[in-house]
């Protein structure tokens, strides 16, 4: 699976050749075509790796840390998904692609869709622990804004647009507006 999300972000989903695949992961052909059956299902068990990669450096803390405040917390999370590190800019570059890809391989979209809602599920329940008054429906709305920028955030500090420290600020600045909007309802 590592080696899928790295061809996939070196080489986008169109670009996704199972022999370069077989190579990266050393392994033969004939055995990604076993293990996965076909291209589609190598994308969706990508999209999976890359989801529960992305969880364990957004979640995972040293057991011996403080906990930390429900604020800290949330923002913690969405700061993680830009950070620069090797294994976060593999698995965003790749998220990215697949994202992309999905307009031209529509069996890509529920899984996506999916991941998305999980990962927008995730933030509405810190945003709730920050807000405890607020509606289900506004911190649902209020997630949603704050992981779509992200992405968006994280696929303008790839491409060179934006500079981390930037982008990193200006979630920062979201959290303040989808907060403050939540209110003390």
């Amino acid at each position: 699976m590592e080696a899928a999300a790295r061809v996939i972000a070196r080489r986008g989903v169109r670009g996704l050749r199972v022999e370069e695949l077989a190579a990266e992961a050393g392994v033969s052909t004939a055995l990604i075509y076993y293990h996965f059956k076909d291209r589609a299902g190598i994308l969706r068990q990508t999209l999976e790796f890359i989801n529960d990669r992305a969880g364990s450096y957004t979640t995972g803390r040293d057991p011996d840390a403080a906990p930390l405040e429900p604020r800290q917390a949330l923002e913690q999370t969405l700061l993680l998904e830009l950070q620069d590190d090797e294994t976060v800019r593999e698995n965003s570059t790749a998220w990215g692609e697949l994202r992309a890809s999905a307009i031209f391989e529509p069996h890509l979209r529920e899984d996506l869709a999916k991941a998305t809602l999980i990962w927008v599920q995730e933030i509405a329940d810190l945003l709730g622990r920050v807000r405890p008054m607020a509606t289900a429906a506004d911190l649902a709305i209020a997630a949603e804004r704050l992981t779509a920028l992200v992405e968006g955030l994280s696929m303008r500090w790839l491409g060179g647009i934006l500079p981390l420290r930037h982008a990193r600020a200006l979630v920062l600045d979201a959290v303040d507006a989808e907060l403050e909007r939540l209110g003390g309802r």
